[in-house]
């Protein structure tokens, strides 16, 4: 039996990550909410603003909230993000001992739903909920196109910086799962066309027109009137980013730079660490069958990664955003992977001992974290 895991220990190593998961949230919830328990008050109440959509909702069903939503919500956000990936995972790849290193180095990566674990209550999450739902519905009509504009839509007023985070996956997801499989005509090329320059109008209106218009005493007041705990003035800390103009956000990235690039080695590490999911990913793109499909690909990937080097020089949140970046890749893998292909491409291999390696070590990390490695 010993010698049988050893030869094939992706099972044992699925354990090992459900295990850390779990560890993840016994940590988690012994942490301060902070930032994402003050996203579920702020709503509407004085006009449109930015980063208000979630709170707005949950001012829908309650006019107190208490600290423990931030887990109830953020933990079934989770829970669905989870079960639409095993579903994508099931219906791109299915669930056999020969796909399952693959699904151990991307739903068990460090990037993935652990780090999601970690940053539980915040935004990051909802893009890729709803990237995995365009990826598992049908997309030969325009409806898709409208409920990827609608998803995209919805990030924006989640937060802003969802435009920079995962539009762009949104939008490779559509062209490659609508456009190219359905062909270029005139209402379909002008709705899409529309559909972003909705998007992006929305994105400009939350970035220059969506701060808080009264003072901030009084902002916090009304905070303070939605909490179930009023005395938590502590998790109050950061209503000051209603506020906060983009050239100060830039100007504290900045500010901070030197410090937090110390991180970038460690990143490259553990990108490096899921060279195996890598190789598999570039033998997917090559064995395309349209050489038209493989350019627009690349391209897409070098355009996702643009938008986030961009998110890299205004916030500093490095960490999440690697992390997020990661599954951007993950996500269109999948996409790719329902092109046409003019060969099989040979999954992750289950014996090669290197691949073993990477895959227990990337089982042990618990996650990336939010500002600095770990």
């Amino acid at each position: 039996m010993t010698v049988r895991i050893l030869q094939n220990p992706w099972r044992l190593l699925l354990a090992v990550n459900a295990a850390v998961i779990i560890g993840v949230f016994v940590h988690k919830i012994e942490l301060p909410p902070y930032v994402p328990y003050i996203h579920l008050l702020v709503d509407y109440h004085f006009g449109f603003i930015k980063r208000a959509l979630i709170g707005a909702i949950v001012a829908l069903f309650t006019d107190k909230v208490p600290v423990w939503s931030v887990f109830a919500l953020g933990g079934a956000t989770w829970l669905v993000t989870s079960a639409l990936y095993a579903r994508l995972f099931q219906k791109t790849f299915g669930f056999t001992a020969q796909t399952l290193p693959l699904f151990v180095f991307m739903a068990g990566s460090p990037f993935f739903l652990k780090n999601f674990m970690h940053t539980l209550g915040h935004f990051d999450i909802y893009g890729c909920a709803l990237a995995l739902v365009l990826l598992l519905m049908p997309a030969g009509s325009l409806l898709f196109v409208a409920t990827a504009a609608l998803f995209s839509i919805i990030l924006v007023l989640i937060h802003h910086i969802h435009l920079l985070m995962y539009v762009p996956t949104i939008v490779t997801i559509v062209v490659v799962r609508h456009y190219l499989a359905c062909g270029l005509d005139r209402s379909n090329v002008i709705f899409g066309i529309l559909a972003l320059l909705i998007v992006a109008v929305l994105f400009f209106a939350a970035q220059f027109l969506g701060t808080m218009p009264i003072p901030e005493a009084d902002f916090v007041a009304y905070l303070k009137s939605r909490m179930a705990d009023p005395a938590r003035t502590d998790l109050l800390q950061f209503a000051y980013i209603w506020y906060q103009p983009l050239a100060k956000e830039v100007s504290d990235t900045w500010g901070r730079l030197p410090h937090n690039i110390l991180g970038v080695p460690v990143f490259a590490l553990l990108v490096w660490l899921h060279i195996p999911l890598w190789r598999f990913f570039a033998e997917l793109i090559g064995a395309l069958a349209s050489e038209t499909h493989r350019r627009l690909v690349i391209a897409a990937l070098i355009g996702i990664s643009l938008a986030y080097v961009v998110m890299f020089a205004m916030v500093f949140d490095y960490s999440r955003w690697i992390s997020n970046w990661a599954v951007c890749m993950f996500l269109i893998l999948h996409a790719v992977k329902m092109l046409p292909a003019a060969r099989e491409t040979a999954p992750v291999p289950a014996e090669d001992q290197n691949t073993n390696i990477f895959g227990l070590i990337i089982a042990l990390i618990p996650r990336v974290g939010i500002i600095r490695p770990f």
